[in-house]
């Protein structure tokens, strides 16, 4: 599969993320439901506990007795690499673009082996030079998640990978779970790619449809947002996910937006195109009440009905003081014919 950044089209993806919560079976429904939403992609993480973290790893919330410490439940959302490359397999089968976010050069060399397409790098991951260099000789593309940067951080990372020429989109993401309306910073949507002249994004935690809506019409080329299967599942990220539901919903409307912007009108030929509804929808110029032939037209002789098919309602000032050639009914349209002709005095 070739995957197009950047090509017109707003690239969905749909993150996973570890809402499977160290299920494969789980793992698999999700790439089953999210497949007949029309996202574009499929994105998990791939953790491994031993190259990444430590025991002495804070919660960054403690949702659960199950693992006493961060690293247990790292070890617990592991999947082997044969099962890693089933599942990517499975969702190529799918027609979805397989993801996943790396945390440590281990993951990167794993997710090498099952094949990447694009590279997605988290918001933690930004000052992580060794992986980010390994993923940079792979080739990319890399789509960059801001999240926790400032503005240093950013410009260190997006230099450090547009000198090695790799194919780079900085998503506007605020971690926070979930993000209010206040803190989605849509702004930074063109501020990004003013400032780095590349393919920019939203990254939504706000557990709705709306930002990835309104992230489209502001000509973004990704918008990835998390997933979940329903909002009583268990795991961290379901307060910031939609359901696959609303995700379907999301990419109709992501996709009305860009067939909308695809297609910019010209307001004059489309009014060209109008003329039957003009005529039905329009108003003419017509007898207020009944008029004898010779009556000099005053206002009040006067009034706008439709159809649109005689003297415009726009023209009904010139008709003033005209004087009729034939008796009219009440409501008969004025026609140029049923006046005397004007004869301009020298």
């Amino acid at each position: 599969m070739t995957v197009r950044l950047g090509g017109g089209d707003c690239f969905v993806i749909a993150e996973v993320g570890l809402t499977h919560d160290g299920s494969f079976g789980l793992a698999r429904a999700f790439v089953e439901a999210i497949a007949k939403t029309g996202a574009d992609a499929v994105k998990f993480q791939t953790h491994i506990a031993a190259a990444e973290s430590t025991a002495a790893e804070p919660f960054r919330v403690k949702f659960s007795r199950q693992d006493a410490t961060r690293y247990d439940y790292w070890k617990r959302m592991e999947f082997t690499p044969e099962q890693w490359r089933e599942l990517a397999d499975y969702v190529r089968e799918q027609g979805l673009v397989f993801m996943s976010s790396p945390f440590s050069i281990e993951a990167v060399e794993l997710l090498n082996a099952v094949g990447m397409e694009v590279w997605k790098i988290g918001s933690g991951e930004i000052n992580n030079d060794p992986m980010l260099d390994r993923i940079a000789a792979l080739g990319g593309p890399v789509v960059l998640s801001s999240g926790m940067s400032d503005w240093r951080e950013l410009d260190r990372v997006v230099g450090r990978l547009q000198a090695r020429s790799v194919p780079l989109a900085v998503l506007q993401c605020t971690t926070a779970y979930p993000c209010p309306p206040e803190k989605i910073g849509l702004n930074m949507l063109g501020a990004f790619r003013d400032r780095y002249g590349c393919l920019v994004g939203l990254s939504d935690h706000s557990g709705t449809i709306y930002p990835g809506l309104a992230a489209a019409t502001l000509d973004a080329d990704i918008v990835e947002v998390h997933v979940t299967l329903s909002r009583e599942m268990f795991g961290p990220d379901v307060v910031a996910s939609i359901t696959s539901a609303e995700l379907k919903q999301m990419v109709d409307g992501i996709r009305f937006v860009d067939r909308m912007k695809a297609h910019p009108v010209d307001k004059d030929a489309a009014a060209n195109g109008m003329e039957p509804l003009r005529a039905i929808f329009n108003k003419s110029v017509v007898a207020r009440s009944a008029l004898d032939a010779g009556t000099v037209l005053a206002a009040e002789h006067l009034a706008v009905k439709k159809p649109g098919t005689g003297i415009p309602a726009a023209r009904l000032n010139d008709l003033i003081g005209r004087r009729l050639k034939r008796s009219l009914p009440a409501d008969a349209q004025i026609h140029e014919q049923d006046l005397v002709e004007c004869h301009v005095e020298e």
